[in-house]
C-alpha cells in the first residue's frame, strides 16, 4: 500500500509510522502544503490512500484538498483527513470537497489503532 502523508508534524508522522507497525507500505511524507502541492503536481504514479493535516504551513490544507481533487491523477485516491481541528466548518468544508474520512488525531493508543485500522481499510491487499 501507498500512501502519502501530508502532515508538519514530526511527532505525529512518527506516531502514524509506528501504529502501522509491521504492515506492508509505503509512506512519501510532504512535510507542508507547498511540498503536497508540488508533489501532487509533479507526480507520476499515485497513492492508495492519501492522510492529510488541515493546519499546515505555506498552503493550508483546504486548498490542498481543492488541488488533489483537480488532478486528474489524484482526485480519485481515498482521501483521510486526520487533523486537531474540531471545526463543524472544516468538516463540513472537507466532505464537500471530495474527503472520504473526517477525524480527529488521536489523543491515546486506543484511538490509534481505530485510525490504523481505517488506514488498513483502504488497503488494496488486506492484512492477513
Amino acid at each position: 500500500m501507498k500512501i502519502l502523508l501530508i502532515e508538519d508534524d514530526l511527532d505525529d508522522i512518527e506516531l502514524l509510522q509506528e501504529g502501522l507497525g509491521d504492515f506492508p507500505y509505503e509512506m512519501d511524507v510532504a512535510n507542508d502544503g507547498g511540498l503536497a502541492v508540488e508533489y501532487i503536481k509533479a507526480s507520476k504514479s499515485r497513492p492508495d490512500l492519501i492522510v492529510l493535516d488541515l493546519n499546515l504551513p505555506k498552503i493550508h490544507g483546504r486548498d490542498v484538498i481543492l488541488e488533489i481533487k483537480a488532478s486528474p491523477l489524484f482526485q480519485h485516491v481515498p482521501l483521510i483527513i486526520l487533523t486537531t481541528s474540531s471545526a463543524k466548518e472544516d468538516m463540513e468544508y472537507a466532505y464537500k470537497n471530495g474527503a472520504d474520512k473526517y477525524l480527529l488525531k488521536p489523543t491515546d493508543s486506543q484511538q490509534l489503532d481505530q485510525i490504523v485500522s481505517i488506514i488498513y481499510s483502504y488497503s488494496p491487499k488486506k492484512p492477513a
